[in-house]
């Protein structure tokens, strides 16, 4: 396991600061964060509902995709400007109204320039995933 650069206060922290606009309304909550996986938590609220009472899918796509920020940050340090390159997302089941949704990252290679991860989405204590994600992030030159 490689030693994270972030700690969760740490990346907390930093979200609320750089990135207010996805982070500081509380709407979602990094649980673990350690360098190579994250978890995050979008607690269930009735605005993540798309008609016919399912979760939305860009509800879905924007926590995959924070959650690879998060993983990535972890593993990086505070480099801002790390963003999406690809998202591929494969929805498997219907996630529920009333649970909460939560995403389990991992990254899957590091270089230079990419980080490469997936993220499956799960929603509320089913161990069976919701979504399949995987996710490509290009990091600027920082040196």
């Amino acid at each position: 396991m490689t030693k994270p650069k972030m700690t969760v206060p740490e990346l907390e922290a930093f979200l609320r600061a750089e990135f207010p606009q996805a982070f500081a309304g509380g709407e979602i909550l990094i649980e673990t964060a350690d360098g190579s996986t994250s978890l995050l938590r979008q607690p269930y609220s009735e605005k993540m509902l798309r008609p016919g009472g399912t979760v939305s899918g860009p509800t879905l796509m924007a926590l995959a995709d924070f959650a690879m920020y998060v993983v990535l940050l972890s593993a990086i340090g505070p480099v801002g400007l790390a963003v999406t390159t690809s998202l591929n997302i494969n929805f498997l089941r219907k996630g529920q109204p009333g649970q909460d949704i939560v995403a389990a990252a991992k990254l899957m290679k590091i270089g230079k320039r990419l980080a490469v991860g997936e993220v499956l989405l799960l929603s509320g204590t089913s161990p069976d995933p919701i979504a399949h994600v995987t996710s490509t992030y290009s990091i600027p030159n920082i040196g």
